[in-house]
């Protein structure tokens, strides 16, 4: 039975990786990653200048981002598809060889790998390298602790109906969404619903290059790039009222 190592990758700086996913990757002789049809890939981004010269690179290519509505059947068939065959050439070769899936943040934190990591069961052996989720880079550019005393953290996806979004954000401390890209006007109303906007971060491309923290009511734009999430900082209110 072959082997792949997923390695956790971080939340995007390089020097947040760990040092055991800093070793398999510059010792990785075969590399796979995620990335945009045309883009070089968030995962290849972070290990550049890292990887040895004469690596083998084998990228998996989404056939489809956001042309087609999140959650329709036609992007859930293109995906599952997409799945297969991706997991079908990583049988293959890590029946030959050893490989190392680039994975950002925590791959079992809403990893992509996961797809394939179900597909890949009792197929070849899988290891699995514990990276820092994005959302803990994004309240560390903040500068603010997520949550105190026994703050309840709920974390949200953008693509939920709002109204499920306004009830979700009402019955919690401290907020992490994710998803927001051409979700974020859709947030900000759910937030502004439940009483929250004035409180909620917007941090762009957190720790990575071109990062972006603002106060989500003073930002006009009505989309943000894929790599934002919003953070509502718990208050610690119950810690507070104990003392």
């Amino acid at each position: 039975m072959g082997t792949i190592i997923c390695c956790g990758l971080g939340p995007g700086d390089p020097e947040l990786m760990s040092v055991r996913a800093d070793r398999e990757v510059r010792s990785a002789k075969h590399v796979a990653y995620f990335r945009k049809r045309g883009q070089p890939g968030q995962a290849r981004r972070i290990v550049e200048g890292l990887l040895a010269k004469d690596v083998c690179e084998y990228p998996m290519e989404y056939p489809v981002t956001t042309e087609i509505a999140f959650g329709s059947s036609e992007y859930t068939r293109l995906l599952g598809h997409f799945y297969d065959e991706c997991a079908e050439r990583l049988a293959r070769l890590a029946s030959a060889v050893e490989v190392v899936v680039l994975c950002e943040g925590d791959p079992y934190f809403y990893g992509s790998f996961m797809h394939l990591h179900a597909r890949l069961q009792g197929r070849v052996g899988i290891e699995v390298i514990a990276g820092i989720p994005g959302m803990a880079g994004c309240w560390n550019s903040v500068g603010r602790p997520i949550a105190l005393g026994d703050d309840v953290t709920t974390v949200l996806m953008g693509t939920l109906a709002e109204d499920e979004l306004e009830r979700r954000m009402r019955n919690s401390d401290a907020l992490v969404i994710m998803k927001t890209g051409r979700n974020l006007q859709k947030v900000r109303r759910a937030l502004a619903s439940a009483d929250r906007l004035a409180d909620a971060w917007l941090v762009e491309r957190g720790t990575m290059p071109g990062e972006r923290v603002a106060r989500l009511m003073d930002v006009h734009e009505t989309d943000c790039p894929y790599f934002a999430i919003v953070l509502v900082h718990g208050r610690g209110r119950h810690m507070e009222s104990a003392e």
